[in-house]
């Protein structure tokens, strides 16, 4: 067998959670060997968007793929480097005309893998393309190159998440949600092969509401108020998934929480 190893980590939200993911990586890398890490960081900046300094050093310390979601739009100045950069990601099904791209090849040889970024619709808001539709159509294009796709499916609702992978169970690799903050504890194989979890959960301060001011929370809740969240500084968590691979078949070994 021919293992390929993909450390996966959930939302980084604002700065303290940029400082506890690269304060926290030689630590995971040390204990799960990852041929690749994945990092989703559309809530890097301020908790909306992320910027192209926030890229560059993402990349610069070893992030070999960005996803994000609904919020990648939020900074301007990003839209130019979702061109740029093959492994920089928007979700798949916005408007063919919409900058970026949502997927990419990672790797050569019998390591080479596809990773696609791509968005639910259900309380989501936007027009946005089926999910179904749009992972049909793009599969075949990657297994001419590769049988390993991982996907991250970013989303608000779980059965909508537990449907996409149900659907695509054995032609994908593994699917992983995204967006909801809050690690989920049903990892687990499919029984073609495809390695599922609701939501990784995501990486920034512990005494939050999903990464933000619990104040304002509590009043926005109370008042119904459009207040704006802030991110709050604190004790950091980083939360994922690692997840062990067969590059010869495609099918997923394993799928283990992670939480630091």
């Amino acid at each position: 067998m021919k293992e390929i190893r993909a450390l996966i980590l959930g939302d980084v939200v604002g700065q303290p959670g940029c400082r506890a993911l690269f304060f926290s990586l030689d630590r995971l890398k040390k204990e799960y060997h990852p041929d690749y890490l994945i990092v989703n960081g559309e809530n890097a900046a301020d908790g909306f968007g992320i910027t192209p300094e926030q890229v560059d050093l993402f990349f610069s310390r070893g992030v070999d793929v960005i996803s994000s979601g609904n919020h990648i739009w939020q900074k301007r100045e990003i839209y130019p480097y979702l061109d740029k950069y093959d492994h920089l990601l928007r979700p798949l099904n916005y408007p063919s005309d919409t900058p970026g791209h949502g997927w990419c090849f990672v790797g050569e040889g019998d390591k080479k893998i596809a990773f696609v970024n791509i968005q639910g619709r259900v309380r989501m808001g936007g027009a946005l393309d089926s999910p179904f539709k749009a992972m049909k159509k793009l599969i075949p294009t990657l297994r001419k190159e590769t049988k390993t796709i991982i996907v991250d499916f970013h989303a608000e609702d779980p059965a909508e998440k537990e449907a996409l992978a149900a659907y695509l169970d054995g032609e994908i690799s593994a699917l992983v949600g995204t967006h909801t903050h809050v690690q989920t504890a049903d990892e687990r194989i499919w029984e073609k092969g495809t390695a599922y979890i609701t939501d990784i959960g995501f990486t920034g301060v512990t005494k939050s509401v999903i990464g933000t001011d619990p104040d304002l929370s509590v009043r926005r809740a109370q008042t119904q108020m459009p207040l704006k969240s802030e991110i709050v500084e604190g004790d950091c968590e980083v939360n994922g998934v690692f997840i062990s691979l067969d590059g010869e078949t495609g099918r997923a070994n394993k799928i283990e929480r992670v939480r630091v």
